[in-house]
Parts: structure tokens; C-alpha cells; sequence
């Protein structure tokens, strides 16, 4: 019963009047603010396409169990799991996203740019490795590792705040809560506003 009420909420806050043909029924509650196609919706919900279905997944359990803090989202991952988040997963995954050519460790040794030295080599004197370390080539993804590139901006920066302030959990090692913690606010605007850009 829980989702056709919540299916019924995110329709009726969708910019589009019906929902894709291709689109899962369990996934129309994600829909009205990830978009049919996962590609987001600014100021509602970040781009869910392309990443790694697994990673879905966890996130949606990390909501229902408070590791990552929304209300909204929290209520919305309370109405589903199993094999109906499993095919909502499957399905944002397998959604295109726009292409970014790889940028290889080692081709550039000088960047002028504060935020794409972040990016491709980190800064070792307060032990920050690259965002490239972990989220791949252009931060593209690798594994259950998330795509930053071409997210949403304001997503990025919440984020980097929430794990800077203790309020995102989940990851292992707190890895993240440890890198943002070292960011200044002009280094988390700087970043969030290059990552957004990489499409």
C-alpha cells in the first residue's frame, strides 16, 4: 500500500504530466524528483543514472537507517527494498549518461586551477589524496564508487558539507567524512562547481 501512495506524492510534483513507458511502476516514486531518466532535477534530486546499482541500493539503506539524513528521503526509502529496490536500482543504472574523456593520472603535472589539482592530485601536505583516487579517471566512477562528474553542484556541496559536519555517514573508514573535514568552504564551492562542469 505504501507505494502507490508515494508513487501518487511524486507524480503529482513531476514536471512531466506521464510517466515513460520503460519506466518500472516501483520507480515512479523516484521519478518526480531524479527524473524518468534518473538525470535529476535541480533543487529536488541529484542524477541517479549511470551509477553503479549496487551503490543505489546501499544509499536507499542508509537512508531508511539514518546514516544519510533527509526527510524526504528517508520517508520514500521506507517504502520499498528487496527485490522492488533491486529493479529500481537496475533500472537508474542502466540509464545513459553524457560521456567525459578520461584524464589519466600523469598526463598533466601543473594545474593552475586550485579545484582540478584537488581533483587529479589531491594535496599530500594535509594528506588528501585525489578525488581521481578513488572515483576514477575524470571521476567517472569505478566499482560501487559513485560518478561525480556532471553531478548537480548544490548536490556536491551538500554533500561535502554533510560529511564535513558528521551528518553523512556510511562509507567505510569514514574516508570521506576524513577529506571533507580538510576542505575549506572555498575549496568545497571550487570543487563542487569543476566536478558539476566535467560533461
Amino acid at each position: 500500500m505504501r507505494i502507490p501512495l508515494l508513487l501518487t506524492f511524486c507524480v503529482f510534483l513531476s514536471p512531466t504530466s506521464s510517466l515513460a513507458a520503460d519506466l518500472p511502476l516501483e520507480a515512479g516514486v523516484c521519478a518526480g524528483c531524479h527524473g524518468e531518466q534518473g538525470q535529476g532535477i535541480n533543487n529536488l534530486g541529484p542524477r541517479l543514472a549511470g551509477l553503479p546499482a549496487q551503490y543505489l541500493e546501499r544509499q536507499v539503506n542508509l537512508f531508511k537507517g539514518g546514516s544519510r539524513q533527509n526527510v524526504t528521503m528517508h520517508a520514500m526509502a521506507m517504502g520499498i527494498g528487496g527485490e522492488q529496490l533491486q529493479k529500481v536500482a537496475n533500472y537508474f543504472s542502466a540509464q545513459p549518461v553524457q560521456p567525459v574523456a578520461p584524464v589519466r593520472r600523469g598526463e598533466q603535472t601543473a594545474y593552475t586551477d586550485p579545484a582540478a589539482k584537488l581533483v587529479y592530485q589531491g594535496d599530500w601536505s594535509r594528506t588528501l589524496p585525489a578525488c581521481a583516487t578513488c572515483h576514477g579517471p575524470a571521476t567517472i566512477g569505478v566499482g560501487q564508487i559513485p560518478r561525480l562528474a556532471g553531478q548537480q553542484a548544490d548536490y556536491l556541496k551538500n554533500q561535502l558539507v554533510a560529511w564535513q559536519q558528521g551528518k553523512r555517514a556510511g562509507d567505510p573508514d569514514n574516508t570521506m567524512g576524513n577529506i571533507a573535514g580538510k576542505l575549506s568552504g572555498a575549496e568545497i564551492d571550487a570543487l563542487s562547481s569543476y566536478l558539476a562542469n566535467l560533461q
